[in-house]
């Protein structure tokens, strides 16, 4: 887990609303590697809540789980799709590493990759980070909300994307719409409920609607 840096705007936690919240409990639960931790070993940096809000096609986001080594990728992409996921892209070497993108049953879209494209060991099922990039329709307009609230740019690539200093437990990125759906290896459209919150910040909502309460969220999830 990334620590904390004092007197920087941080992204602490993540609420993922989903439409049965029983059905989300026992997939994260069955997606995990490791048996003593929920939701892929998240712990408090995930929670999941009951809505109904109506949500069809890319919901504007996708969460990516870093890991050390392309055994790792398998086993976490693995797990999930043996507990219910759909495989978007198969897990895959490429030109920066290895990684493969899966959606969970309640349409979330996780990313697991590696810059490593060799094992150096047996799979642990760690996880290194938890990064959330938020599709943006004009990432210059989002940069602006995102450092008024007191984020600080790590790395900008013009009006393509840009990366905020790691304050929090969940690292946290701008990305151009289309662009951060051919990635997950969707179509880009897309409506209603973002079905996501994020904790850390003030309470307020960004351009694109992504919604920020105050502080962590209340409960554990899958209990």
């Amino acid at each position: 887990m990334t620590p904390s840096v004092p007197g920087m705007t941080s992204l602490d936690a993540i609420t993922l609303e989903v439409a049965d919240l029983a059905a989300a409990e026992r997939f994260y639960a069955n997606a995990n590697a490791n048996a003593n931790a929920n939701a892929f070993g998240l712990g408090s940096r995930l929670r999941l809540r009951a809505s109904q809000e109506p949500a069809t096609g890319f919901r504007g986001f996708t969460l990516s789980l870093t890991v050390s080594q392309p055994a790792d990728v398998d086993l976490l992409a693995g797990g999930a799709v043996d507990a219910g996921a759909t495989v978007l892209k198969p897990a895959a070497k490429s030109l920066w590493g290895y990684g493969g993108v899966v959606r969970a049953p309640d349409g979330t879209i996780w990313k697991v990759a590696t810059s490593a494209k060799k094992n150096t060991g047996p799979a642990t099922g760690e996880i290194n980070d938890v990064v959330l990039l938020l599709g943006a329709t004009d990432v210059a307009a989002s940069r602006r909300c995102y450092v008024e609230q007191g984020f600080a740019v790590e790395k900008s690539f013009g009006r393509t994307y840009v990366q905020f200093a790691a304050a929090g437990a969940v690292k946290l990125g701008l990305y151009r719409r289309r662009a951060l759906a051919k990635d997950a290896g969707v179509a880009p459209e897309g409506s209603g409920s973002h079905r996501i919150e994020m904790h850390g910040a003030g309470r307020f909502t960004d351009p694109d609607g992504f919604a920020w309460a105050s502080g962590q969220p209340v409960g554990q999830l899958g209990a």
